[in-house]
Parts: structure tokens; sequence; C-alpha cells
């Protein structure tokens, strides 16, 4: 990884782009959309940028968890048992993303980012959709099911898992977007886990870009659970759409 080298210009702007893809990660969701562009752009091949965005996104979610559990946000045990239910998908994701094809990758993502896009813009379907109740054996079978492949999403390619995950669970039947954000970020910690134990096995991290990220989405996913605790996010997400196009755009036709 010693050909991809960090300057100081571009540590600088990494470092600001993650705390804004931070902040977005856990207020609402979204945030790889624009760092994994970044990257790429920087001049990592799309593959190792997928692998060095799960550096960040896990010390991200450190300090969110902190933030929640100060404010007596977070549901361990809940949290815990969909976070490992993520983890069999997480891993299978991962290893599937190793490997893949530069060009393939950023095609993918580039179609990831225009319909991450779209679902933004669009807001909730509207859709009556009749919530199963909490505790029953329908709910742990379906909150096992959409964790497992959640975790393959978030293993392969991660950008945008937020907004499925927030999706997930207002029809499991929660409703405070704080208390979602909370458990969000507690199952994407725990899953992001053995997904960077997977691309550090396959020695496809750059851990000087992912580490300098890590500075800028750690201090955003600090400010993001603070704010998510006092204000909701449906501003967030309409300001995201125009950089997600134009990003994805450019990417589709990167070389």
């Amino acid at each position: 990884m010693d050909q991809y080298s960090l300057d100081i210009v571009s540590g600088i702007i990494l470092v600001a782009v993650g705390i804004l893809a931070g902040f977005l990660n856990v207020a609402a969701g979204g945030g790889s959309l624009l760092t994994l562009p970044m990257m790429i752009f920087m001049g990592l091949p799309p593959n190792v940028a997928n692998a060095t965005n799960r550096v960040a996104i896990l010390w991200q979610n450190v300090f969110a968890i902190r933030k929640f559990r100060k404010s007596g946000l977070v549901d361990g045990k809940y949290s815990l048992y969909l976070g490992l239910a993520a983890v069999p998908g997480a891993v299978l994701g991962a290893l599937l993303a190793v490997d893949i094809k530069g060009e393939l990758f950023a095609k993918l993502l580039s179609i990831v980012m225009i319909m991450v896009g779209i679902t933004i813009l669009k807001g909730k379907s509207g859709l009556a959709i009749k919530k199963v109740q909490s505790g029953s054996g329908s709910t742990n079978w379906l909150a096992l099911l959409s964790f497992f492949l959640i975790g393959i999403y978030g293993g392969f390619i991660h950008a945008g898992v937020g907004f499925i995950i927030i999706l997930v669970l207002e029809l499991l039947g929660h409703k405070s977007m704080a208390s979602i954000n909370s458990i969000k970020v507690m199952v994407a910690f725990i899953y992001t886990l053995s997904v960077v134990l997977v691309f550090a096995l396959g020695d496809v991290i750059h851990w000087g870009y992912g580490l300098t990220l890590a500075i800028g989405t750690s201090v955003g996913g600090y400010l993001g659970s603070y704010f998510s605790i006092k204000k909701e996010d449906k501003w967030i997400k309409r300001l995201l759409f125009v950089t997600i196009v134009g990003l994805s755009i450019k990417l589709w036709f990167y070389h």
C-alpha cells in the first residue's frame, strides 16, 4: 500500500470529509456515499477504498455509542442480538468484496448511490405497512433474517446501509429516531469488527488513509449522535441528494 501516499493537503481534506460523513452516518445515513468516491478520486483502488472506509466507520461508531450511552438510549442486549445476526452475512459480503475488480465495484457503487439518492428524495414510501408487534416469535425470526441480509450488503459495500437499517427497524415497530439510531450504530459496530478482520487478513486496507479518515468520522459521529438525540433528520437527507447524484455520475465515468 506504500504506493498510495497521502500528502498533508489530501489528509486535511479527508478529515473534513470524514467529519461530514461521520455526522451523516449517525444522524441519518449515507456518509460512505461521500467517503468512498473521495478516496477513489484520491487514487485508491475501489476495493482498497471500500476496505479502508471500514476502519473509519468502526471508530466513528465507538464515539457515537459513547454519546448514546451517556444519554441512556442504548439497548445493549437487543443491539447485540441484531448485530450478531448480521455478522455471518457481513463476513460473506466482505469475502466477496476483497477481490472484486475495481471498475466493476465503481460501477456498482455508482448505481447504489443513485438508488439511495432517489430514496432520499422520495422520503418514506407512504405505504400502509402493518407493523409486527415487538417480542413476538415472527418478529424475532424476521429481525434475524433481515439483519443477516443487511450484513451481506454492509459487508460488501456498506454505502447507504444506514437507511436500510432505519427502514427495517421502523417496520419492526420502533418509533423513536434517536433509539433507532442508537441501535443502528451498535449493529454497525458489531458487524464492522468482523469485516475489518476479513479485509485486514486480505491485506486490502490502507491504514494511513483509514486512520486519517477515522479522525474525522469519530468527531462527526459524536456530533451526529448529539444531533440525532435533539432533532429530526429529514432535512439532512434532502441536502445529500444533489451531492450524491453528482459524485455517482463522476464515479461511473471514472477510470
